[in-house]
């Protein structure tokens, strides 16, 4: 292998052609570049060596694709190509390494102004496909905006991070922490970023169960947004569900009449389910049964299993065992084949969950321990500890109860899903 280090394009052309016993003319088969321009670049003589030209020869070299490039970003200092470069290095995962090298390069040049390159690295990124480039891509911008003291792309650079990062449904705790430290930049967002901002990080915080911050956070969108957007729509009944589930029933009702007037298509039926949740949580089961029990063979398929999930946690508090096996019958019309959603990775452990302790009820220990497997693998994508922890005390209760030891089957099963 060529060691290009501190060497010129010129060494590398040169050493490689001598390497692998090349004349110009097989050479110029070989990447596509006259030979007369080949003897140029070796010799010294091309002062602005083209990128197309640099291009075929380091594609046909692809073992030292790489430090080609490498060298090359060393003598080039136009911005236009080196931003050629770095869409080239962004189509191919074997050269991503080159991404943030070839981007420090662009912020480092002092041929342009640095809020000039900044702008233009920020809106390429918006462009690349791969959401680790990305990442890789805004973290660079937000360090090096950081140092230069342009806390504007500081800003820009922390929330398009954090709204990539907030996706990753096993690191839905820490990505909140990183969308927690944009609240020190807003100043500098611009109206529109910091509505998507706050309605975005105020769903996150119901999914985390951070009640209080969901609240706070839709409170600093709304007076932003005028318009009944349907992100502001469904950050607003994330709020009223932080409501409920801080029993501040008074605060549900009365933002669900403000709920029920957006100009929203879902919002008919989730105001409905809503109600009767709240009426549920209020135990004014004598209401809310019924009205579930209806919705359940009424609504859109998207909301039934949720209706079904309340209608279990009722029957559950209640003891009422047959009506959680009436609604365990339904299985396949409910479940989803592909959850998209925390709340909906929930809702299906939650539904494990119920299903597991019915069987359990019912003697059948290995179909119980598989439900509260599922219930378990389910809970663990989006890492919902409590409800991992509520599981394994169903499991602890139904042990003392019966005075039975699990077999090692089943506990090796419930330690894989766990974890």
């Amino acid at each position: 292998m060529v060691d290009i280090k501190y060497k010129t394009i010129s060494d590398i052309i040169s050493q490689l052609r001598k390497e692998k016993n090349l004349t110009y003319a097989e050479l110029e088969e070989l990447t596509g570049v006259s030979r007369s321009v080949l003897n140029r670049i070796e010799r010294g003589e091309t002062k602005r060596l083209e990128f197309k030209n640099l291009k075929s020869i380091a594609t046909a070299f692809p073992s030292q694709y790489s430090e080609i490039m490498e060298c090359y970003l060393q003598e080039e200092n136009r911005i236009n190509t080196l931003f050629e470069v770095l869409e080239e290095v962004t189509k191919c995962e074997g050269s991503f390494l080159l991404v943030p090298k070839v981007a420090g390069r662009i912020l480092e040049l002092h041929t342009v102004e640095t809020e000039e390159s900044l702008q233009r690295l920020f809106d390429f990124t918006r462009t690349v496909n791969h959401d680790s480039l990305k990442i890789s891509l805004y973290s660079l911008i937000v360090k090096f905006s950081r140092e230069r003291g342009v806390p504007h792309y500081v800003a820009k650079g922390l929330l398009q991070k954090y709204l990539i990062e907030r996706n990753d449904l096993k690191q839905l705790e820490e990505s909140f922490r990183m969308g927690q430290e944009v609240l020190y930049y807003t100043d500098f967002l611009s109206r529109e970023e910091k509505i998507i901002f706050y309605f975005r990080m105020a769903l996150h915080a119901k999914n985390i169960n951070k009640y209080n911050e969901c609240i706070e956070l839709c409170e600093l969108a709304l007076p932003l947004e005028t318009e009944d957007t349907e992100l502001k729509t469904r950050a607003y009944l994330a709020m009223i569900n932080s409501f409920s589930h801080q029993k501040n029933y008074e605060a549900v009702e009365k933002h669900l009449d403000i709920y029920e007037k957006m100009k929203n298509e879902f919002v008919v039926e989730t105001a409905k389910i809503t109600r009767a949740f709240t009426k549920a949580r209020k135990r004014e089961y004598d209401v809310a049964i019924p009205m579930l029990r209806k919705y359940l063979g009424e609504l859109g398929k998207e909301y039934r299993l949720h209706i079904a999930d309340e209608l279990m946690e009722i029957y559950f508090q209640i003891g009422d065992i047959e009506s959680i096996a009436e609604i365990l019958e339904k299985e396949e019309e409910l479940l989803p084949e592909h959850p998209r959603t925390p709340h909906k990775y929930t809702t299906v452990g939650r539904f494990h969950r119920f299903k597991g302790f019915y069987q359990l009820s019912k003697g059948l220990l290995d179909e119980g321990i598989e439900s509260y497997a599922k219930s378990l693998e389910s809970f663990g994508i989006v890492n919902a500890l409590e409800e991992k922890e509520k599981c394994m005390q169903d499991l602890l209760k139904f042990h003392i109860k019966v005075s039975k030891s699990l077999e090692l089957k089943h506990i090796i099963k419930l330690k894989e899903a766990f974890e």
